[in-house]
């Protein structure tokens, strides 16, 4: 009989889903697992690991493609400390961006805020014909309705 462990029992014990456990297989991230005879697939504790991995490096952000690259690196167990290091920091700089990205963003939606509860004061609630954030969003469309 042929030992191993269904994909049921592979997804528990990664947290991931069976679908995306299959979407792995399929995109070569991971070895296609043995059959039973049934049909069914079989994962070796080899594939469970690569699996905990693939999920460790997609929350730090790693793209599909950056952790096949992982994976080949970690499979040949080469002096690849130095190449990991410089996917960290590319990672890191593109982690930075985004913060700084989303700064920006905070900063315009207070603003906006800010501006709404300035004008919602001055006028009367009956008063209101049109906002002036979404007035001023639509010119920044280039939607020019007045």
């Amino acid at each position: 009989m042929i030992e191993g462990l269904q994909i049921g029992k592979v997804a528990q014990e990664t947290g991931l889903g069976i679908h995306a456990i299959r979407f792995y297989e399929r995109e070569g991230l991971l070895k296609p697992p043995i059959r039973s005879e049934g049909g069914f697939r079989l994962f070796d504790q080899n594939s469970v690991c690569d699996l905990k991995f693939i999920r460790k490096a997609q929350e730090l952000g790693f793209s599909l493609s950056e952790i096949r690259e992982l994976l080949v690196l970690r499979r040949t167990e080469s002096q690849a400390c130095s190449h990991v290091r410089d996917l960290l920091g590319q990672k890191l700089k593109a982690v930075r961006a985004k913060i700084a990205e989303l700064e920006r963003l905070q900063s315009e939606i207070q603003s906006a805020l800010r501006k709404c509860n300035r004008d919602l004061r001055r006028l009367p609630a009956r008063a209101e014909k049109a906002c002036p954030v979404l007035e001023e969003l639509g010119r920044s469309n280039g939607n020019e309705e007045a």
